[in-house]
């Protein structure tokens, strides 16, 4: 039966079945279409809620991916100068920020000063004022800098360490605990 266009929906050309409602939405008011129930609106802000924290699950894994890749490309670029000796601090030797020890390095080294960027520090925990990556010297002028990384995944590929250690080569290695970022793995580079 062929259809025409009315103000109220659909309605059949043969208008002489006038109880004929399958084609009238059912929830109108003396000809006037209604809006949607309460009930529905919250239905679709639920299910707009539940795929929007999927979204965010899925991507979280990428995002401490991404803030690892960093860490490791800071550290490695700052691994470069520890090739021409390890600086130990006038308070001698021991564990450090990395904030203290660009200004010390800057003024011991002017000439590579240019080289190092002007804002290394944790993506995720590292402010201004500390880095979160950390710097151990050791009296036997032996040095490592070292991050704590996010994700739980990452290779090891310093397997016989279980702590930042001087001397101990450049890789990943799990501590028996967690760090500041919530994984026990973490990024060394060493002299």
């Amino acid at each position: 039966m062929p259809l025409k266009r009315s103000n109220r929906g659909f309605t059949p050309l043969n208008s002489r079945r006038t109880n004929l409602t399958g084609f009238i939405p059912s929830n109108t008011a003396k000809g006037n279409l209604t809006g949607f129930t309460l009930i529905e609106i919250l239905v679709v802000i639920a299910i707009i809620a539940i795929l929007a924290t999927f979204v965010t699950l899925a991507f979280s894994s990428t995002w401490a991916k991404a803030r690892d890749a960093k860490r490791l490309n800071d550290l490695n670029q700052i691994g470069r100068f520890l090739s021409f000796g390890c600086l130990t601090p006038e308070t001698g030797a021991g564990e450090y920020d990395l904030n203290e020890l660009i200004a010390k390095y800057k003024s011991k080294y002017p000439q590579y000063a240019n080289f190092i960027p002007k804002n290394i520090r944790d993506p995720k925990t590292g402010t201004d004022s500390a880095a979160n990556y950390k710097y151990i010297v050791s009296a036997d002028n032996k040095c490592v800098l070292y991050a704590n990384l996010e994700n739980d995944k990452q290779e090891v590929t310093l397997l016989s360490i279980s702590e930042p250690t001087p001397g101990g080569g450049k890789g990943v290695f799990i501590a028996p605990a967690s760090g500041w970022n919530g994984s026990n793995k973490y990024f060394q580079v060493s002299n």
